[in-house]
């Protein structure tokens, strides 16, 4: 269960309103790429494929557990501050909160299909499984543009840059935490798909402002080949599907 923040409808001392939320438009179209992309991953496996099943299975549990923890860190971080701090807002919140309940209710339907899946590369289990992904998938697309409409204005006025900043911070701590239960090459991913989801004339301008130093040396040396290994293995045979 989520531990919520404290929130208060007064700024911290020494911070003012006004945050850049521009940062979770790159996180929603990863999430609109992800999903759109699994279901069509899954479609692909032949009957009996029990590698390429596992293989998929393995990231689409990782797909899974980003869903959870993007909802999670918002549901803690701030709904409940936004509400404080300008309560006109609170309708849009509760339609945000009724949307998490409506998605977390889906993955409770799709998770549990995974494993027997990817066990067995059934072809009736495999469309099942794409099938109520492809459902998600929909239910995805209102929610995370609803919350582009109604929730980022609102944010982007009224909070503190240090206080939408607490998002990623917790995003990367939660991360940390499991890091044990989630492939190795999960940074690398995470980093990859963000530079993926910038258009390539923007990338890399936004990679010098957003990412710092000592990370882009390690992406370059190291983050980036592991990226782009994991790419080649869920699309041995065509080009990575665009983002942008």
């Amino acid at each position: 269960m989520a531990v919520k923040l404290p929130s208060s409808g007064a700024l911290p001392e020494g911070q003012s309103a006004g945050c850049d939320t521009s940062g979770l438009i790159l996180v929603h179209r990863i999430f609109r790429w992800l999903y759109r992309e699994l279901p069509v991953l899954i479609r692909e496996v032949d009957a009996g494929d029990l590698d390429r099943a596992e293989l998929v299975g393995v990231y689409a549990k990782l797909d899974f557990f980003a869903l959870h923890l993007h909802h999670e860190t918002e549901d803690t971080v701030l709904w409940d501050r936004l509400t404080a701090r300008d309560p006109g807002c609170a309708l849009h919140v509760d339609q945000m909160r009724e949307q998490h309940v409506a998605v977390a209710a889906q993955l409770a339907l799709i998770e549990p299909q995974l494993a027997p899946w990817v066990a067995t590369a059934d072809p009736a289990l495999r469309d099942a499984l794409a099938g109520d992904i492809e459902s998600l998938r929909d239910t995805l697309i209102v929610h995370l543009g609803r919350e582009e409409d109604d929730i980022m204005p609102v944010a982007g006025a009224v909070l503190s840059q240090r206080e939408w900043d607490e998002l990623e911070a917790h995003t990367r701590a939660q991360l940390m935490k499991h890091r044990k239960e989630l492939p190795k090459d999960v940074l690398s991913l995470q980093l990859g798909l963000l530079l993926a989801s910038v258009p390539e004339s923007e990338r890399e301008e936004w990679f010098r402002a957003n990412v710092p130093a000592p990370i882009r040396l390690l992406y370059v040396l190291l983050m980036k080949r592991r990226y782009e290994s994991a790419m080649r293995e869920i699309y041995p045979d065509r080009p990575v599907p665009a983002m942008v």
